[in-house]
């Protein structure tokens, strides 16, 4: 017999070889029903999988991420045995799950391809294959007859994956007519499968290498129930309203150019504005919380970032080093703040009284992200980072990250993200070559990092082999409007960089320490912010936010000059506005300023004018009555003020 644990501390006693799927049924035959796979010992398995030994156990459902992973994955496994159905000799890449459904790369040979209008064919194919309600069976396979059975389908990507494999660790999956090398799970049978829809065809190189070549790739999205679909495809037709690029387009905030490059933003004078108007709210908090603006060039000495170890790690990943007409004199474009900021710290002798010390910078920074992974401002080449690096004693790592955690707060506060998980990121368990430092200092940083969120009530995950290789991080997962989850900002502890960049303090006994680190960015990226909060509220930014926060409208050009003075009489007290002075009927104006999202307009005439009065219009709201304008400003520099507070 052996001991099953449950999430809730039960612990239940079975026959040696019990499934996660035979637990299921002993508690109660409706959950059994919706059961996809079983997490044994933090590892997820095929719920039908044999237990030998005692163990702990959750069993997942479509409630659960890693069983929407699973069932996501075996639709993949679907969609390749319709794809062979459909198009006899087709090679297979790989086919794994990811945050909205899954893909699959496949070569389809020189003389074949699959358009949009082909994939209606292969979701008929799939949902006919789904109805047989195949099992999939797992099966251990020596790499011998892995390889056998994949040369005799001439299938090269099969082959060149179990090179990389040890023998005794490869396994088969098999449903209907289809087998594939994979090491799991999957969902019980096909069944599952209810709802079925692909979702567009794209290249991708083969393992992500552009040497290698283009395969295509399909996208898809299966769910246990077309309710669940039909809601996910509404979803994404407000996505596609959202985008921040389409947005970014309409509201004039950025561009891109074939000729600056790809993945290099070009902010537009709004752009610019919203980008400052970040910028200086961040500041503010910052300098009120003792940190120290520094400024670091945009390049530095290879030799910098083999000091800290990102050229071992991320060498192949940055921009080929900058040569000069010194004969073995190489520069990088910079790709972190980091290392700048430990030579900072080190201009100056520092005592345990000088701790800690805080550094921060809007650094910009580049790293070569391949064309096809290339995204609008989610991901780029060049990018700002709103980096601080704190400098503490030991004894002072706790409170520093929680003070940061307060920062980070403050952020999301203002700019209304409310719905966010924080993620404890630490090493894999099992894979430490990874990583550098000392075991002593990374379970030192874990913990702290682990104290600090649950001193702070924070709703946490735990995420193994998520960390930096320098230390544990905690990183801000926050849904937008649409429940879409994005990582913005982050907080990360580091004994190591102190270490090889040999910084030290002098403590109260005279004997010289070393400081820790802890690096922060509440934004993450500015680029990157911007485009999740325009996707998060539809470009409708908050007032303080907005590039332009009023519009006046004269009625006709008699009114104009009223209009300019109302408009100086705003700006007099900080209030972003603008003059429609167009030779335009005042309807289209209202129209065109709704367009642009602009949160309020004044529309003047006569009368206003002769009373000093405005007519107030909202954004998305319509008219809101006649003030004087004394008392519009005070209402409007008041809402400011209260939404930088995080109040309204």
């Amino acid at each position: 017999m052996i001991h099953i644990t449950l999430p809730d501390g039960a612990v239940r006693e079975y026959q040696e070889g019990v499934s996660a799927m035979d637990v299921a049924k002993s508690i109660s035959e409706g959950l059994a029903r919706k059961v996809l796979a079983a997490e044994v010992n933090g590892e997820v398995w095929d719920a039908s999988r044999p237990i030998n030994s005692d163990a702990s156990l959750k069993l997942l459902t479509w409630d659960n991420k890693e069983g929407k992973s699973t069932f996501w994955h075996s639709s993949a496994h679907l969609m390749a045995e319709a794809l062979e159905a459909l198009y006899p000799g087709v090679k297979l890449g790989i086919g794994p799950s990811i945050e909205t459904g899954f893909y699959y790369d496949i070569d389809l040979g020189d003389n074949r391809v699959i358009k949009e209008e082909d994939l209606k064919k292969i979701e008929d194919k799939m949902k006919e294959l789904a109805k047989n309600n195949s099992v999939y069976a797992r099966k251990d396979v020596s790499k011998s007859d892995a390889v056998a059975y994949f040369t005799e389908k001439q299938d090269p990507y099969k082959l060149e994956l179990i090179e990389g494999l040890e023998d005794g660790q490869i396994t088969f999956y098999t449903q209907g007519g289809f087998t594939d090398l994979c090491r799991g799970p999957h969902i019980p049978h096909t069944g599952f499968i209810k709802a079925i829809k692909l979702m567009n065809i794209a290249g991708a190189y083969w393992r992500g290498n552009e040497k290698n070549k283009m395969l295509t790739r399909i996208y898809g999205v299966t769910f246990p129930a077309q309710k669940e679909l039909d809601e996910h495809i509404a979803l994404l037709e407000e996505a596609k309203k959202r985008d921040h690029r389409k947005l970014g387009k309409e509201l004039e905030l950025f561009a891109f150019s074939e000729k600056v490059g790809s993945g290099l933003p070009l902010w537009l004078p709004k752009g610019a504005m919203l980008r400052e108007r970040l910028q200086q709210f961040l500041q503010k908090a910052q300098l009120d919380t003792g940190y120290l603006p520094v400024i670091t060039p945009h390049i530095g000495s290879k030799q910098l970032y083999v000091t800290s170890g990102h050229w071992e790690k991320y060498g192949k990943d940055s921009f080929r080093p900058i040569t000069t007409p010194q004969e073995g004199e190489e520069f990088m474009l910079k790709p972190m703040n980091c290392p700048h900021h430990c030579e900072i710290y080190k201009t100056a002798p520092r005592s345990y009284k000088d701790l800690p010390l805080r550094l921060a910078e809007f650094g910009t920074v580049y790293r070569y992200e391949q064309s096809g992974e290339l995204h609008g401002l989610t991901r780029v080449r060049g990018f700002t980072q709103d980096d601080a690096h704190l400098f503490c004693r030991p004894d002072q790592v706790l409170e520093e990250f929680k003070k940061v955690i307060d920062l980070v707060m403050y952020v999301f506060t203002s700019l209304d993200f409310q719905n966010f998980t924080a993620q404890v990121s630490l090493r894999d368990k099992e894979d430490r070559s990874k990583y550098i430092g000392s075991e002593e200092n990374w379970h030192i940083a874990e913990q702290a990092i682990i104290q600090a969120a649950a001193e702070k009530g924070l709703n946490t995950i735990v995420e193994y082999g998520e960390a930096a290789f320098y230390g544990p991080k905690l990183d801000f997962m926050v849904k937008d409007a649409l429940g879409r989850s994005w990582q913005l900002g982050t907080i990360q502890v580091d004994y190591n960089l102190p270490e090889r960049f040999e910084l030290e303090y002098v403590d109260s006994d005279n004997s010289r320490k070393r400081p820790v680190m802890i690096h922060r960015a509440p934004f993450g990226s500015m680029e990157r912010f911007v485009a999740v909060l325009l996707e998060h509220c539809g470009g409708n930014l908050p007032l303080w936010l907005a590039p332009v926060q009023l519009k006046v409208l004269p009625i006709s050009d008699k009114f104009g000059e009223y209009a300019e003075q109302v408009a100086k009489a705003l700006k007099a007290e900080g209030i972003r506005a603008e003059v429609d002075d167009r030779n335009e009927k005042i309807g289209k104006k209202i129209r065109d300023t709704e367009l642009m999202k602009v949160p309020y307009m004044l529309v003047v005439g006569e009368k206003e004018m002769n009373e000093g009065m405005v007519a107030v219009r909202k954004h998305g709201e319509g008219d809101k009555g006649t003030l004087p304008l004394q008392e519009f400003i005070t209402e409007i520099t008041n809402t400011v003020k209260e939404q930088i507070s995080g109040k309204k």
